[in-house]
């Protein structure tokens, strides 16, 4: 068709041209028909040229359908698909013919449509196609069949993908821009149903061997059968670099995701990096499910799909904090897919560098996009909102492949305030789950060995296993000096802790030193119950752990009259548990009189915390209320065991 009518008006010398339909036209009533019910039962298979020739028809139906609205009945929708298909026609030509376009660019030619009525015999003049603007700005010199890549074996025409007839390595970087026109039409290929990729040839898959690849984008996508990128972008060996897992996600893949991004765009020379969601994705919406349990508690993740899930958990918060709190579980799902694509694109311009210095130089472009399983296109989202200020960070590691360094001598003592922060930072990433300090090299332990140690804080902890210090701050070897025992107390180890600390702060120079309680410690409970039993004159000590639980309930005592005679025992311990690590600060303050001029003189910080075993997190409670007054007006120089 295409050339026929640029012989008539090239050779012949025409100058009108006119598209012309017909009321009742069968082809386009069939092809109508057949697209509502391929609506109710599903798309079939082609058995015939008239199908397929009724299937090549289907987006003029589905024009007609969404310009109708969905409940118009199949006589109208066919009946005006008539109309649709004439200015189809008319836009096809313009755009896929550069001699007809320069024609009717130069007033030589004029393109029209029309539809004859069959009942009255008159022609209806439409005019022009309303898109003829717009299409005059296509660059497409020949109809997409009439290209090596939409079919034909000879050389005829210029080849759609490289000169090798898929891209290689032989073809130059393709711009952005030109690589998200060339997704976009690629995706809208497929939606109408006219993909034009075939499959690799011999000699294809030979240049892509010796030739090496060159894609012309990366695209980070979802794991889902349901969403294969190359299909979805009608792409051929050779164009894209695909990375999937379920979720579209960096987390737990933040290693293999990003370096393999840094490859591609820096190696391989991609100018542009798709991050690809797609609606109904069974990863998110196990995520939000998660997120809306988690509500009611807390739970461990028992397999690395629960992790994956919680990992994701941040995603359905965020949708549910932008949506509100009245959000349908549905509605934060779909949100949340959004949400999710900004979040990988953000972690990407956060965590590497070579791929910020190339956004930065213009080298690349970062988007997202949501593929609609329901229609088969994708919406394209842009870049992130934040990309302007990802662009100012100095991280340059995800955080599962970051390490901590170890402290040496060679480092010498870190003030108090920085020590403090470094424990606030490790009990943070404690909490989400990102430890790093499980790297240590065999040559960190040997400069442990030779340097000798300088822990930044000194911490006086409970034995209690379910409180790691450690663990708990993310540490290092070397980075604390840990004195532990029931009850994280001085109580009946007056000598053992307060000399430890005193070499710790004397010797080793640490500044820093946190007395850390915790939820639930049993050390604290049995106090209490020792402290309520005395009040009955039941109580008697037998053992060595009556006489500890006896010294510490001092402070389950000094609790009770604080929370009044209505007090339970469990409201008792609980508050117990912040006074005893008041307590305890108290006593080193009083009886260390190196460690009280150096808090005096401002060179040792001495403060509390509460360990949550539920959650994770420390709460520091800062210096002890009595602080100022014991530093100034205690004079004793030995606890009383050992005056």
């Amino acid at each position: 068709m295409v050339g026929s009518l640029e012989f008539c008006t090239g050779k012949l010398g025409a100058r009108m041209i006119l598209v012309l339909g017909h009321t009742k036209c069968g082809a386009v009533y069939g092809a109508a028909n057949a697209y509502l019910e391929a609506k109710k039962k599903g798309p079939g298979s082609v058995n015939s040229a008239l199908e397929g020739l009724l299937l090549d028809l289907a987006p003029v139906a589905e024009k007609a359908v969404a310009d109708m609205g969905a409940h118009s009945n199949a006589e109208d929708v066919a009946a005006y698909a008539v109309r649709v298909n004439v200015f189809h026609t008319i836009d096809f030509l313009l755009k896929y013919s550069s001699s007809i376009r320069e024609k009717v660019r130069s007033g030589e030619v004029e393109i029209q449509g029309g539809v004859y009525h069959l009942d009255s015999g008159k022609v209806e003049f439409m005019g022009r196609s309303p898109q003829q603007s717009q299409l005059m700005q296509s660059t497409m010199p020949l109809p997409p069949s009439m290209t090596e890549a939409g079919g034909r074996v000879s050389a005829y025409g210029p080849p759609a993908r490289g000169v090798h007839g898929v891209r290689t390595a032989a073809d130059s970087a393709v711009p952005a821009e030109a690589a998200l026109k060339m997704l976009k039409e690629g995706n809208e290929r497929f939606a109408v149903g006219a993909p034009l990729a075939k499959h690799a040839s011999m000699k294809m898959r030979e240049a892509l061997v010796n030739h090496g690849q060159a894609p012309h984008a990366a695209i980070m996508g979802c794991a889902d059968s349901r969403a294969p990128i190359e299909t979805l972008f009608d792409a051929m060996p050779g164009d894209l670099f695909v990375l999937r897992n379920a979720g579209n996600t960096c987390t737990h893949a933040e290693g293999s995701m990003v370096g393999s991004l840094e490859f591609c765009t820096g190696k391989l020379g991609s100018k542009l990096v798709l991050v690809l969601g797609h609606t109904q994705c069974g990863a998110i919406a196990g995520a939000t499910k998660t997120y809306l349990g988690s509500k009611d508690g807390s739970k461990a993740a028992g397999c690395a799909l629960e992790g994956l899930l919680q990992g994701l958990c941040s995603v359905a918060k965020k949708a549910e904090d932008e949506l509100g709190v009245s959000a349908e579980e549905k509605q934060l799902i779909s949100h949340a897919v959004k949400v999710n694509v900004f979040t990988s694109m953000e972690f990407l311009l956060k965590y590497s560098q070579p791929l910020r210095d190339l956004v930065k130089s213009g080298d690349l472009e970062i988007q997202g996009g949501v593929y609609h399983l329901e229609t088969g296109r994708v919406e394209f989202l842009g870049r992130t909102p934040n990309q302007k200020q990802l662009l100012s960070s100095d991280t340059s590691l995800p955080p599962s492949l970051a390490a901590l360094p170890i402290r040496t001598t060679t480092d010498g003592p870190l003030p108090h305030p920085q020590a403090l922060q470094l424990l606030k930072e490790g009990n943070q990433r404690f909490v989400a789950g990102a430890g790093l300090s499980g790297k240590v090299t065999s040559e960190m332990r040997k400069a442990l060995v030779k340097e000798g140690q300088a822990p930044h804080s000194a911490i006086i902890g409970c034995a209690d296993s379910r409180a790691p210090l450690e663990t708990v701050f993310d540490s290092m070897p070397g980075d604390l000096f840990v004195l532990r025992n029931a009850g994280n107390t001085c109580t009946h180890a007056e000598g053992s802790v307060l000399g430890s600390l005193e070499f710790c702060i004397g010797a080793l120079n640490t500044k820093m030193v946190m007395v850390l309680g915790h939820t639930a410690c049993g050390a604290i409970k049995g106090a209490t119950k020792t402290m309520l039993q005395a009040q009955s004159g039941k109580s008697q000590v037998n053992k060595a752990l009556d006489a500890l639980l006896e010294g510490l309930s001092v402070v389950a005592s000094k609790a009770a009259g604080e929370l009044g005679s209505d007090a339970s025992e469990d409201a008792i311990a609980s508050h117990s548990v912040k006074l005893n690590v008041f307590h305890t600060i108290e006593f080193i303050l009083k009886y260390s009189t190196l460690i009280r001029g150096k808090v005096l003189a401002g060179e040792v910080e001495i403060q509390g915390g509460i360990y949550d075993l539920e959650t994770g997190r420390v709460d520091f409670l800062g210096q002890s209320p009595a602080q100022a007054t014991i530093v100034k007006k205690w004079a004793a120089a030995l606890p009383p065991s050992l005056a």
